[in-house]
């Protein structure tokens, strides 16, 4: 019956086509300027986008775009999109848990993890087609015609999805003239990149085709000391063809194939801080002191644990537990046709594609060389997407063109597997038992790891006389838990959702002009979950522990408490095996956007507008959700706790563009209010996804203890997160081989105070009390970035010098979700550089180049260390005793790259 609907709904959409960008048809009469929005600008900075769907300079579009054209994008050597951040300040991109995944943050909004149930809330179309996670936006993109970062919601035109912004990539059309290029660039840690692209015509002035591939290899910039090689490698290929059939002047057609391969070590993560944080004098606010050491460290060691990062992160050296240096492949592929049609006043763009997307996701996931928790390369670890997609879209100009319509629809059906089998490793039972035996007494002669239960001898009987034979039994029985856990867990989710748009500019006066534009989503997603699990130390724990889980002596509550967790942490738990889980959610949206743009003087435009977006609901992909306590087998019905809620924002906007031929300013105040926020967080153990809202009733502070019984919210839930600030963009051409660009952004990306977790008011999970009024992670207040290129002819015949350098400098931000100080990054700041000689119209040309010219070190993600240790110095200062006396937890990053530098040489032709 589904692939039924399927296949009805392809039939119907099939009819009527979808959208392409406006370039498509290049030379044809459907790409022609149609009023002065399209009339050629005296500056050549100020290109033709498409952000409204329609071909307008850069200048005319009443909305906060950022647009850099090929020029830019060779200069700076950004490839793939996590390179842009370097020249829009109002972008940030960073890599997580592996090369497959990356967190886009537009005004300090984004989505954060790998969790691949949470799409991101910065859309990426590249040629038009939607890609569901950011990733997809880090390969190698080939020769690019330009690039366009929208700021804000753009649900209208954009869909769901795009509540923070949307990034849109336009490679190169083919061309009706036989041409090409080649390049090849050497560098640092053995890089060599080899790129290519070929286009000309098959049918004179009907088909014309093109190919672009690119080739790359590199060395990784992480040391892994014990598997003796390296982490964070390059070994990637792409490949894509396209042909364009101009089959009238006013009707043409594009096809597009492309596949991409990596196959690589990604990613290995640093230790920042080992630190044992301590309260000295409890019941003092705020106090806390260091330990002179961190026993979990010293039970790392005792396991044979090396930490060659401890004390200096940024020499780059890992160590991965004894012949798991993995190394995962990714494949991305698909096909698209793109048609536009002028029928009489009246253009027909279409857009229909096909991808499929698959991901390896074996690994080391506790970063260290003690065998705790890995996800071993036997096939039974990735995540896959197969994604249909269809547009249409009727646009035109009627009542003697002051109304510039435009109606359309969209369909989308997307099946994601996620496979896994997270398994406990050889030595995750010793360990266990001697942070068990640690938490109930820290005294270091009662632990000895090659003993059962991690006890020495006197240990032995010290925790037999205070808590009991029970107790140490099931110490004894956590020992024992090793290579076991998850041996193939299944979640498949279908996605199909539909809908259906409008947007309209109406020009009042031919200076003055409203825009108004309205989309209604209806998504639909189901959920099918299996597990299947060896860990039988999980239930057996339960078993002989209950009475001292009941006990109504405290102390007995909780050491049962914190043994039974170790035993089935993350709800890893042979109980799960064959609970067959099933649901389905189905959600409807209406949003919209509202413009007013008004051009006092022909080179100057201002704008006020109001936008409404949305991201759509979904499922946490992670079973630990899936009750709400470890101590009990979680029943099918609660395949409701991996719910989380559409989230959705009302954003307000003012702002200016003026544009001359030696000069262009934007500037934009913008103020977003994002209600039911989808937060991804990672405690060490598993994912906490929880809807961040606020309540409009006080909640005493309840918000921000350490209990997730308290703090919920009988009143209204409105708002929790709002980012509000000024973006600035300059840029001046004093002469046609200089070129100058500023960027500043200022943002205030700030939680709102009484947080909940649910639009139904439930507690806030108590990791995340930091979040109340604070700053949101990854979002920092100030952003500048700026560019310089100068490129002056050299002795006749079109020989040309380039100097060109560009920076970015950010100030301090947290890289964690629950905002843990040893998170933390100090504001830093970026230079790239190149230098180099140019033929005649770029025939040829000899490059010198450096990424991150100054070495700057950074981290981009840093997160608490899988299962080793527990507690937050954030935690000592604000609970202390006897809650949180000491945290002992280790804390792991992922880095940014080092400085990387070679030589390039291309040719045109």
């Amino acid at each position: 019956m589904r692939k039924a609907r399927l296949y009805r709904s392809v039939a119907v959409f099939a009819i009527i086509a979808a959208p392409a960008a406006a370039q498509d048809l290049r030379g044809s009469a459907a790409n022609q300027p149609k009023d002065a929005t399209q009339a050629a600008s005296p500056n050549t900075a100020d290109i033709v986008v498409t952000a409204t769907r329609r071909s307008e300079r850069l200048s005319n579009v009443p909305i906060a775009v950022s647009a850099f054209g090929q020029a830019a994008l060779q200069n700076s050597g950004a490839t793939d999109i996590r390179q842009m951040t370097q020249i829009a300040p109002s972008l940030l991109v960073s890599s997580t848990g592996s090369e497959a995944n990356a967190s886009a943050r537009i005004r300090g909004v984004g989505t954060v993890g790998d969790n691949p149930g949470l799409e991101s809330s910065v859309a990426v179309f590249i040629d038009g087609i939607y890609r569901s996670r950011t990733g997809a936006g880090l390969n190698d993109l080939g020769e690019v015609e330009r690039i366009e970062v929208l700021r804000g919601p753009q649900g209208t035109l954009s869909g769901r999805n795009s509540s923070a912004g949307a990034i849109s990539i336009y490679t190169k059309l083919p061309e009706f003239k036989f041409g090409g290029m080649g390049e090849v660039s050497y560098g640092n840690y053995n890089a060599v990149r080899v790129q290519g692209a070929l286009t000309g015509p098959v049918i004179k002035d009907l088909l014309a085709f093109r190919i672009d591939g690119v080739a790359s290899r590199r060395d990784g910039f992480l040391t892994d000391v014990v598997n003796k090689t390296d982490f964070n490698n390059r070994d990637r290929y792409f490949v894509r063809g396209q042909l364009l059939f101009t089959i009238t002047p006013d009707l043409a057609v594009r096809f597009i194939g492309d596949y991409t391969r990596r196959d690589e070590k990604c990613c290995g993560a640093v230790y920042v801080d080992t630190r044992q944080k301590v309260d000295p004098t409890p019941g003092t606010p705020g106090d806390y002191a260091i330990s002179a050491a961190n026993p979990i460290t010293g039970i790392l060691r005792s396991l044979g644990g090396v930490l060659p990062s401890e004390g200096d992160p940024y020499n780059r050296r890992i160590a991965q537990t004894a012949g798991r240096a993995y190394s995962n492949l990714t494949t991305d592929g698909g096909v698209s046709m793109r048609v536009r049609w002028n029928l009489g006043a009246t253009q027909l763009t279409s857009l229909t594609a096909y991808r499929e997307y698959k991901s390896g996701g074996a690994g080391d996931m506790d970063y260290s060389n003690v065998d705790l928790v890995y996800r071993p390369d036997d096939g039974n670890n990735y995540r896959q997407f197969k994604v249909f997609t269809h547009e249409s879209r009727f646009s035109g100009t009627i009542l003697d063109n002051r109304l510039d319509w435009l109606v359309g629809g969209y369909y989308a059906h997307e099946n994601l597997a996620l496979v896994d089998n997270l398994q406990f490793g050889a030595q995750y039972g010793a360990f266990a038992a001697c942070r068990a035996v640690l938490s109930i007494n820290p005294a270091a002669a009662l632990r000895n790891a090659a003993n059962p239960g991690c006890l020495s001898t006197a240990g032995r009987a010290a925790l037999t006389a205070g808590i009991g034979a029970i107790a140490v039994g099931g110490i004894d029985r956590l020992s024992t838990l090793s290579n076991l856990g998850s041996l193939r867990d299944v979640y498949r989710q279908t996605s199909e959702n539909f809908a259906f748009f409008t947007h309209n500019i109406y020009r009042l006066t031919d200076r003055l002009s409203v825009t108004v534009g309205l989309r209604y989503t209806n998504e639909h997603k189901t959920l099918a979950a299996g597990f299947n699990n060896n860990n039988t130390i999980c239930p057996a724990q339960q078993a002989a522990l209950r009475s001292l889980l009941a006990s109504s002596n405290a102390t007995l509550r909780s050491v049962a408490g914190g043994i039974v967790t170790l035993s089935c942490i993350g709800n890893s738990s042979a109980a799960l095996t064959d609970v067959a889980l099933r649901d389905q959610i189905r959600e409807g949206q209406l949003t919209g956007t509202g413009v007013v743009s008004w051009k006092p003087v022909a080179s100057t435009l201002l704008y006020a507008s109001y936008a409404r977006g949305y991201k759509a609901g979904g499922y946490n992909l992670d079973r630990s959700d899936l009750s709400e306590t470890v101590l009990t087998t979680p029943p099918a019905s609660n395949v409701r706790n991996l719910r989380f809620d559409p989230e959705t924002v009302n954003a307000y906007e003012l702002g200016l563009k003026y544009s001359s031929r030696q000069f262009t300013a934007n500037v934009a105040a913008f103020r977003s209010e994002f209600t039911n926020f989808q937060l991804n967080t990672f405690n060490g153990t598993s994912y906490i996804v929880q809807n961040i809202g606020g309540c409009d009733t006080s909640l005493n502070g309840a918000d921000r203890d350490n209990s997730s019984a308290t703090g919920g919210c009988a009143g209204k839930v409105g708002k929790g997160l709002v980012t509000q600030g000024v973006e600035l963009e300059v840029g001046m051409y004093p002469t046609p081989d200089v070129t100058v660009n500023l960027g500043y952004t200022l943002t205030h990306a700030d939680y709102a105070r009484n947080l909940v977790g649910s639009k139904a008011g439930e507690p806030l999970s108590p990791a995340l009390f930091l979040l109340p009024g604070a700053q949101m992670s990854n979002a920092p207040r100030h952003t500048v970035t700026s560019s310089i290129g100068w490129t002056p002819e050299i002795g006749g015949n079109g020989l040309r010098a380039l100097f060109y350098v560009d920076g970015r400098m950010t100030s301090d931000y947290n890289t964690g979700s629950d905002l843990f100080i040893e998170k933390m990054q100090d504001g830093f700041f970026l230079m790239n550089a190149r230098i180099g000689l140019r033929g005649d119209q770029q025939r040829w040309a000899v490059e010198l180049w450096a990424q991150n010219l100054l070495d700057t070190n950074y981290q981009q993600i840093a997160f608490t260390a899988p299962f080793q240790g527990a507690g937050s110095q954030s935690q000592v200062q604000a609970f202390g005793s006897p809650s949180f006396a000491s945290a002992n937890s280790l804390f792991t990053s992922f880095l940014g790259e080092p400085r990387t530098y070679g030589l390039t040489l291309r040719t045109r032709f």
